[in-house]
C-alpha cells in the first residue's frame, strides 16, 4: 500500500515546517513536499504605518538576519525620498551587510550544519547538534563562535545593538564607525581570517572523503541562479544590477532593475504551504526555477575582487568542472563568501568615509512607489512599497530569498528521498538526510510567510480509548 512519511519538525533550520515524503506500493519515492506551515503576514500589517518607519518594523521579522531587511527598507525609504546618500553611507551600509553575512554564514556553517559533516549522518541526534560539536572538537567550535561573534560585533560598532538595530534610516544612516570601533575590527580580522581558512580547508577535504558522494545527490540539477552583480560583473551584495544566468553560466538576463522586478518574477502559491513560490516569468511556472543566496551569487558574478577569495571561487569552478549546480556546495560557497566579506571589511578599514560625520540625506516624500533590493545571507531581497502623499504605507510586498529557494528546496528533497528510501522501514539517519537537504539553504521561514493562502488540515477527534471516532480533511 501507498505510504506518507512526515518529518515533523524539520530541525536546525530558522522557523516551522515539516517534509511529507510519499511513498508508492513498492515503497518507492513518488514526489516529497517542503510544507512551511508558520505565518507571519507582515505585509498586511505594515499597511497604515508611516514608510519611515519600515526599516525598524521589518527588522523584526527575523532576529537572525534581521540588517536585510533594515537595509532594504532604508534603501526602498531613499527612493521615496527620491535622495542620493552620501558615499559614507553607502559604505557604512556596506560595511553592516558584510558583517550580517560573516555572522549568518557562521551561524550556518559551524551550528547547524556542520554536525552532520563532522559527528555524521547517522550519530545519535541527541548529540548530532552545536553542543556534541563542542564535545567532539571543542576548537573548531569555539573558533565558529568566535567567528559568528566577530560579524555580530561588527553590526553592534555600527548600530549600538547586535540584533534589531535602528540604524539604517531613509537617506542614510544614523552614525559612522568610532575610531575605537575601526580599531577593534581591525584587532579581530587576522583571528577571523585563520578561522575561516581553516574551516575552507577542513571542508575540501571532506568534499575529497567522505562527501562527495554527496554532491551528485543533494540538489543536483539544473535551474536558472539569479544575483546582484557589480561593475564588470563583479560579485555584490548591496548595490548594482540583477542578473539571470543559466546552469552553463550562460547569462539569460542581464541588467534588470529591481523597478522592474514584476516583469521578470512571478509569484504562485500552492495550498499545502504558507511560502509563496517565485519563478522566472519568461520560462513560466514552475519551469522558471531558479535559485538566489550564496551559490547563485557566485555562479552569476565574474569575479569577486578579492585575492584570496578568487582563488577559491576559481577551485569550487575547477572542483565542479563548470557552473558548480549541486545545492550541498550552498556550504562551501558560504565559506567562500565570509572570506570575501572579511578581505572587503579590511579594505573599509583604509577608508576615511567610514568615521566621516556627513551620513545622512534628508528630503519629503517625492515618490509614491519605491523598491529597494538587497542581498540577504540566503539572497535576494526585495522590497517594495506603495504609500499616499503622508508617506503611509498602502501596499507592502516584500520577496523574500527563502521564498525564491523554495522550488528548488522541494526538489532537493524529492531528490535525496528517491535516493535513499526504497522500503518502509527507514532508519532516522535516512530522514536526517532528507532534512539536511533544507538545510543547504539555510531557510529562514519567519521572513518569507507572508502572503495570505490556505494551508491543508488534517483534523482527528480521538477517544479515550485511542480510537479515532472521526477526521476531517482540507485540501
Amino acid at each position: 500500500m501507498s505510504k506518507t512519511i512526515v518529518i515533523d519538525p524539520v530541525t536546525r533550520i530558522e522557523g516551522h515546517a515539516k517534509i511529507s515524503i510519499f511513498l508508492n506500493d513498492a515503497g518507492e519515492v513518488d514526489d516529497a513536499r517542503f510544507h512551511v506551515v508558520e505565518y507571519r503576514g507582515f505585509e498586511k500589517f505594515c499597511e497604515g504605518r508611516p514608510f519611515t518607519e519600515m526599516a525598524g518594523i521589518t527588522a523584526r521579522i527575523c532576529g537572525i538576519c534581521p540588517v536585510s531587511h533594515l537595509l532594504a527598507a532604508a534603501k526602498t525609504g531613499d527612493k521615496i525620498l527620491a535622495v542620493k546618500i552620501p558615499p559614507a553611507a553607502e559604505k557604512l551600509r556596506r560595511l553592516m551587510n558584510l558583517g550580517q553575512i560573516t555572522q549568518s554564514h557562521a551561524l550556518s556553517f559551524f551550528h547547524l550544519s556542520s554536525p552532520d559533516f563532522l559527528l555524521g549522518w547517522d550519530s545519535d541526534p541527541a548529540k548530532r547538534n552545536v553542543f556534541g560539536l563542542i564535545a567532539a572538537n571543542p576548537d573548531l567550535a569555539r573558533a565558529g563562535i568566535r567567528l559568528r561573534q566577530f560579524g555580530q560585533t561588527v553590526i553592534e560598532l555600527l548600530g549600538a545593538r547586535k540584533i534589531h538595530a535602528a540604524w539604517a534610516v531613509p537617506g542614510g544612516v544614523r552614525s559612522p564607525l568610532s575610531e575605537e570601533g575601526r580599531q577593534w575590527i581591525r584587532d579581530r580580522l587576522p583571528e577571523s581570517f585563520d578561522t575561516i581558512h581553516l574551516a575552507i580547508g577542513l571542508f575540501k577535504t571532506m568534499l575529497d572523503g567522505d562527501l562527495k558522494d554527496e554532491i551528485g545527490i543533494f540538489g543536483e540539477f539544473p535551474s536558472l541562479f539569479m544575483g546582484l552583480v557589480g561593475k564588470d560583473g563583479e560579485w555584490e551584495h548591496y548595490g548594482g544590477h540583477l542578473r539571470f544566468t543559466d546552469s552553463q553560466g550562460k547569462i539569460v538576463a542581464d541588467n534588470l532593475s529591481e523597478d522592474d522586478y514584476q516583469s521578470f518574477l512571478g509569484e504562485a502559491v500552492e495550498p499545502w504551504s504558507y511560502l509563496k513560490f517565485p519563478y522566472y516569468k519568461p520560462y513560466g511556472y514552475p519551469d522558471g526555477i531558479y535559485r538566489v543566496g550564496p551559490l547563485a551569487r557566485l555562479n552569476v558574478c565574474n569575479h569577486i575582487g578579492t585575492a584570496a577569495a578568487d582563488r577559491e571561487l576559481q577551485e569550487l569552478r575547477d572542483r565542479a568542472k563548470g557552473i558548480p549546480t549541486s545545492s550541498f556546495l550552498y556550504h562551501y560557497a558560504r565559506l567562500i563568501e565570509i572570506l570575501a566579506s572579511l578581505e572587503k571589511i579590511q579594505q573599509l578599514m583604509d577608508d576615511p568615509d567610514i568615521v566621516s560625520e556627513r551620513v545622512r540625506a534628508h528630503g519629503g516624500v517625492n515618490q509614491l512607489e519605491g523598491i529597494g533590493v538587497s542581498e540577504a545571507p540566503r539572497g535576494t531581497l526585495f522590497h517594495h512599497y506603495q504609500v499616499d502623499e503622508n508617506g503611509l504605507l498602502k501596499k507592502v510586498n516584500l520577496i523574500i530569498a527563502t521564498g525564491q529557494n523554495n522550488l528548488a528546496m522541494n526538489k532537493t528533497v524529492a531528490q535525496i528521498a528517491k535516493q535513499y528510501i526504497h522500503n518502509q522501514e527507514i532508519p532516522e539517519g535516512l530522514l536526517n538526510r532528507v532534512e539536511a537537504g533544507i538545510r543547504c539553504f539555510d531557510p529562514c521561514l519567519s521572513c518569507s510567510t507572508h502572503a495570505a493562502g490556505q494551508m491543508p488540515l488534517h483534523l482527528q477527534l480521538v477517544a479515550a480509548d485511542g480510537n479515532v471516532v472521526d477526521e476531517v480533511y482540507r485540501d
